[in-house]
């Protein structure tokens, strides 16, 4: 019976595709069967991150509504096989999607995979609470910035009342993930401190992804980062991050890009 979890955040722009396309990715790289399901219905981005946009014939709105089986909508990746996408409508609203129609495909998706990652659109609207519904566990993505940690603190809040699990008084399982780190303005004071960022959201650190071109590169080329640049510094620590998500107890570190020998033995320490 496969893991449902939900990458979500309350501000938009802070990498939620690209991060449940890169843990998607490298999940299944580990030879885990993985689905990533994308819940924004109206915008749809993660086939493009996934580069199957020209492979879309049905989506999940047809799926929730009974138009198309699960297997026609799901698109099996050309470069992993053990990795599939569900996407989303382009042209429905999320007042399409329903409780009963989620709750029916989430369940389906769980008896096929091992993984079945939802990428939940930002805030807390419809699209979102649906997205978050059924998870078992939750990556909540942020930046280092005040107004994208206090969005993400009123998600926290939103993961723990208004799930499934929650209802049932049973523990939400919540990791953060930290996007778009840079090094250099962290030690400027020109962003939030990571040890500042966990004392507010108050849930376990899975990964410091650090700001790299190399992110926008492989949107643009519509792959993964972890599949485009597997060497890459956000890709190392996208891969830790699936790792921990496995159970394995790794150090947090902000890896460096491989520019001189000390960074290729060496990633900076997260106090």
């Amino acid at each position: 019976m496969a893991k449902v979890l939900v990458v979500t955040s309350g501000k938009g722009g802070v990498g939620k595709t690209t991060s449940t396309a890169a843990l998607g990715a490298a999940l299944a790289q580990s030879g885990q069967n993985v689905v990533v399901v994308d819940f924004d219905v109206g915008l749809r981005n993660l086939d493009l991150v996934m580069g199957a946009e020209r492979r879309v014939v049905f989506d999940l709105i047809n799926v929730v509504q009974g138009d198309a089986k699960l297997n026609q909508a799901l698109i099996r990746d050309k470069r992993l096989e053990t990795l599939s996408l569900l996407p989303a409508s382009q042209t429905r609203d999320k007042d399409a999607l329903t409780e009963a129609g989620v709750e029916r495909v989430i369940g389906e998706l769980r008896e096929k995979f091992d993984w079945v990652i939802c990428d939940s659109p930002a805030g807390i609207e419809r699209g979102a609470l649906l997205a978050m519904r059924h998870a078992d566990l939750a990556v909540v993505v942020t930046n280092p910035e005040v107004s994208s940690v206090r969005d993400s603190d009123r998600i926290i809040g939103m993961l723990d009342s208004k799930t499934l699990k929650a209802e049932k008084g049973e523990r939400m399982e919540k990791h953060l993930l930290l996007t778009r780190f840079d090094t250099a303005r962290a030690a400027r004071g020109e962003m939030l401190k990571t040890e500042d960022i966990l004392e507010i959201l108050s849930i376990p650190l899975l990964g410091i992804i650090p700001e790299s071109e190399e992110v926008l590169k492989a949107s643009n080329l519509g792959m993964p980062v972890t599949l485009n640049a597997p060497t890459s510094a956000p890709s190392r620590a996208y891969f830790d991050a699936a790792r921990r998500l496995n159970g394995e107890d790794l150090e947090v570190v902000v890896p460096l890009e491989r520019k001189g020998f000390m960074s290729r033995l060496f990633g900076r320490r997260v106090a």
